[in-house]
């Protein structure tokens, strides 16, 4: 058992509103230079929708993430063999029309322009060429569902059936699908990297890119599947989500977490076991959610405990571990699951699926009305099919969306029965037997879902620097040396 800490996150996805808080307060601090104008380390999403950059799911375009070959998994996008060939060229490279191009507006125009009888107007230009352009996207150009027919009904995880049905209005949804680096167990980025310039610490399991060692090959984008490492069109450098480890050195969450306006965001640290990676992240996709959340180790265990120190881990860290909220919602409740495990990155971001509204029609007085009596079989006619939803965040597996949303029900009529008593004890009763929740758990999640403090959602342990080169000794990833045409650099990291 080979026990390290990552730094390890949980999006609730029910709390999260759309204001995009989060993506000004990443971008005010970490993408305002020239070069990084497209770049959005933190975006929101609206679901039903193509996302940034567009289709990123779509693997069959992008061949991003890990795919089974054999006894072990091999990069979808590049080998050793298939990286010295396309070297110069990467097929499946997303394009900057896959994003935006990005843009301004001539300003002198408006500021400089002599009295007329027509208003004058502000011609936007190109920030990358400085020529006139017609601007046909932008980084949220379909929040809301806004142009839908062109791009919300192209979503990857819908069928053909569920996007025919998708705007009639008595089903017309939408959720809000905030996505940063989920700085993984098996960084794809960190193993096709010709050039070793990207790693994943030891202290912490944040995933860096070192820009003195970057050659802007570029494996690094087409690898990630999540499409969360950019390339500098100035600096010819590829940059990436830093977790804000500067910050998260010095005790305060990153800025998208400390900025979030809905209080959607935890942050904690989690044991795990590496001795696991290759063996889970090769697992069959109907297991891959179980074995992840079994590679996550309790921190209360007394040999998991002498384990980790044996290895490195500072004790404020096993601290840390013990109080995380993240560990709470993963493993001790089976409440967050990982974005797209099928791509076999290990992501260390979770989330917890939205309790969508439930599909009902309008009675002759006017009234609206869901026809079901009973709680959860109104899952059944969410207007997002739950099929939907386990193929974002359970490989398919609508059981496991199902236990989610059971037990969020099962919260609220907990809730309801205190406050409103329109609950029979013995319904309540009837609904956390199924659940498996007791009452102490459902106020438990109640308290850290409605009512959490700052220090209940932000568990930081205290930063080590000194354990650095001990936990960098050995390298529990060198399946990706033969996996990929990179692998983990075992070496001190140096940041952007």
């Amino acid at each position: 058992m080979d026990v390290r800490a990552q730094v390890s996150m949980m999006f609730h996805l029910d709390k999260c509103i759309g204001c995009h808080t989060c993506s000004v307060a990443c971008k005010n601090i970490w993408t305002d230079r020239e070069g990084t104008e497209y770049m959005w380390w933190n975006n929101v999403e609206t679901k039903p929708g193509t996302g940034y950059p567009t289709q990123w799911e779509d693997q069959d375009k992008y061949k991003g993430g890990w795919e089974p070959k054999g006894d072990t998994i091999k990069l979808r996008a590049t080998d050793k063999f298939r990286g010295m060939a396309n070297i110069f060229h990467q097929p499946h490279l997303p394009t900057i029309d896959d994003y935006y191009e990005p843009w301004t507006y001539k300003y002198k125009d408006l500021f400089d322009a002599p009295a007329g009888d027509d208003q004058p107007t502000a011609r936007p230009i190109s920030l990358i060429t400085g020529e006139n352009m017609d601007i046909n996207a932008g980084p949220n150009w379909d929040d809301d569902l806004g142009g839908s027919e062109v791009y919300a009904i192209n979503d990857p995880n819908l069928t053909s059936g569920e996007r025919e049905a998708l705007f009639e209005i008595e089903r017309l949804v939408f959720f809000y699908l905030p996505r940063i680096c989920n700085h993984c167990l098996n960084p794809a980025c960190v193993a096709s990297c010709p050039s070793g310039a990207l790693h994943k610490r030891g202290e912490d399991g944040i995933v860096l890119l070192d820009q003195d060692v970057c050659r802007a090959w570029r494996y690094c984008i087409s690898a990630c599947p999540y499409k969360k490492t950019y390339f500098n069109w100035k600096t010819g450098k590829s940059e990436k989500c830093i977790l804000c480890f500067p910050r998260i050195e010095s005790g305060q969450p990153p800025a998208c977490f400390h900025s979030c306006v809905g209080r959607i965001r935890y942050l904690g640290v989690l044991l795990y076991d590496a001795d696991k990676i290759e063996e889970y992240a090769k697992a069959p996709e109907s297991e891959l959610v179980q074995r992840q959340r079994d590679m996550i180790l309790d921190p209360h265990d007394p040999e998991v405990i002498a384990q980790a120190g044996k290895n490195g881990v500072h004790f404020s860290m096993i601290e840390a571990a013990q109080k995380s909220p993240v560990y709470k919602f993963v493993k001790e409740w089976g409440m967050a699951l990982p974005l797209h495990p099928e791509f076999r990155t290990l992501p260390m971001l979770f989330y917890i699926p939205p309790l969508l509204p439930v599909l009902g029609h309008v009675e002759k007085n006017g009234t609206y009305k869901v026809d079901d009596d009973e709680f959860f079989t109104s899952l059944d006619k969410a207007r997002v099919p739950m099929r939907y939803l386990a193929t974002m965040f359970s490989a398919g597996d609508e059981g496991r969306i199902r236990s989610v949303l059971e037990k969020m029900l099962a919260v609220r009529m907990y809730k309801r029965a205190e406050e409103v008593d329109d609950i029979t004890p013995s319904q309540l009763e009837t609904m956390l037997k199924k659940t498996g929740l007791t009452a102490k758990e459902c106020e438990e999640i109640y308290r850290l879902t409605a009512l959490p403090t700052f220090e209940d959602r932000f568990v930081l342990p205290t930063s080590h620097r000194e354990y650095q080169a001990e936990l960098m000794m050995g390298d529990p990833y060198t399946f990706k040396s033969e996996a990929g045409i990179g692998g983990f650099q075992g070496r001190p990291e140096r940041g952007l």
